[in-house]
């Protein structure tokens, strides 16, 4: 079932509810908080299936890997977009090791200081 996301005209709380296809706006919906019938649906951002060809299109430019080995900022503004890109949180360890880039720290220091960086991976370089 679908999650829909609401706000209380009342309590101005957000909640979700679900709803069968076959049931919205046919079920009424109540504050979970507040019990009123006065709420307002949300819509919720808007994200686009791609294939891995079309995400990958984005970055077929070669100029752009130019000077990534000597320029740790575009590095990590690189790596931050492939992020975006994949649509997918890879885990606090990436965030760190991007932020760290885009502060300009190199990649050697930032292996350096977190030596299990990568140590969940096996041996296949899968985790």
């Amino acid at each position: 079932m679908p999650i829909y996301d609401f706000r209380c005209n009342t309590c101005k709380k957000r909640f979700e509810v679900f709803i069968s296809y076959q049931d919205y706006g046919k079920k009424a919906v109540h504050c979970p908080h507040c019990k009123s019938d006065q709420v307002s649906r949300l819509i919720n951002r808007v994200r686009i299936a791609r294939s891995d060809d079309s995400i990958l299109e984005n970055f077929d430019d070669p100029s752009q890997l130019d000077d990534l080995e000597e320029d740790p900022r575009a590095l990590g503004r690189m790596m931050r977009k492939m992020s975006r890109e994949v649509g997918e949180d890879i885990g606090p360890e990436f965030n760190e090791v991007v932020d760290r880039l885009e502060k300009g720290q190199s990649p050697e220091e930032i292996e350096q200081s977190m030596p299990d960086l990568g140590a969940d991976l096996g041996s296949d370089g899968d985790y």
